[in-house]
């Protein structure tokens, strides 16, 4: 993770001031937000979020009343968390911490800590071999403790390119694992199956899994403007986003897909729950 290119000012700003303040950018943080208060414990639990950026998943849980670390490896990213962090209520910006360390490494960067929910979120697409991530997120979790992961959906490569009308890449990408995101990254895609695989093997049970866009992404590859000024438009356009997410056909065709595991206890273990739905 110290080698990803978040650690350029440039991109960091335009990654925390201006995707996230799109329509896209606040379905995200909403759709999200409201998939991990189903598998939350009550606040104040701790929450740990790797790779958390600039706190925007993270820092609205901080406003609910979670204990709040965010560790990223890019200072330039946690120049951008403190900023965003001065506008969070006094109480609020007291349940923060902002710690900077490599993901790989955040079991030795929290000294030990455990976690009722750690957060992994946009980050295994920009690692060759996301094992060794999701070994750490797993080890973070504490007995009960949920492990969320959104990673990019190798199900569905061809949609942007074929919204883009790039017609010979749509073609490439059916069978494809990287590509480029809309951000102009190179990136890699990943399953469910695959995932959810990763965590059972590290003793964290796949509880659900979502998507998180599907029309605001359609529609901002075709070429339409969405207003975020618009404040009735945006609701309207999150609340029917959140339904698609939880739902068969649609969750399916989302670009990204958000998975969240339950780690398991000694009896857990004793007795295996359900698979993944």
């Amino acid at each position: 993770m110290s080698e990803t290119p978040w650690s350029s000012s440039s991109l960091a700003s335009h990654f925390a001031d201006e995707a996230y303040a799109t329509v896209k950018g606040y379905v995200r943080t909403y759709v999200m937000n409201q998939q991990l208060l189903e598998h939350l414990p009550p606040p104040p639990a701790p929450v740990l979020d790797v790779g958390g950026g600039a706190g925007h998943q993270s820092f609205p849980l901080a406003h609910a009343g979670y204990d709040v670390t965010v560790l990223d490896s890019s200072p330039a990213m946690l120049d951008k968390a403190r900023q965003r962090l001065q506008r969070l209520p006094g109480e609020a910006q007291r349940r923060v911490t902002l710690l900077e360390a490599d993901g790989h490494n955040a079991d030795e960067a929290v000294n030990g800590r455990r976690f009722a929910a750690v957060l992994c979120h946009g980050v295994l697409g920009y690692l060759e071999q996301p094992e060794a991530l999701v070994d750490q997120l797993c080890r973070c979790a504490a007995p009960g403790g949920i492990v969320s992961i959104m990673t990019g959906n190798a199900k569905a490569m061809a949609v942007q390119p074929a919204l883009e009308r790039r017609w010979d890449d749509a073609l490439a990408s059916f069978d494809a694992r990287t590509g480029i995101g809309v951000l102009g990254l190179p990136g890699r895609a990943d399953t469910v199956e695959e995932v959810s695989e990763f965590l059972r093997n590290r003793g964290v049970e796949p509880l659900r899994w979502y998507g998180v866009w599907l029309f605001v992404d359609w529609l901002e590859f075709s070429g339409a403007e969405l207003d975020p000024s618009d404040s009735k438009q945006v609701a309207a356009t999150a609340a029917v986003e959140l339904e698609a997410s939880r739902r068969d056909p649609y969750r399916q065709l989302s670009r990204v897909f958000h998975l969240v595991g339950r780690k398991g206890t000694i009896a857990d273990r004793q007795n295996r729950g359900p698979i993944v739905s």
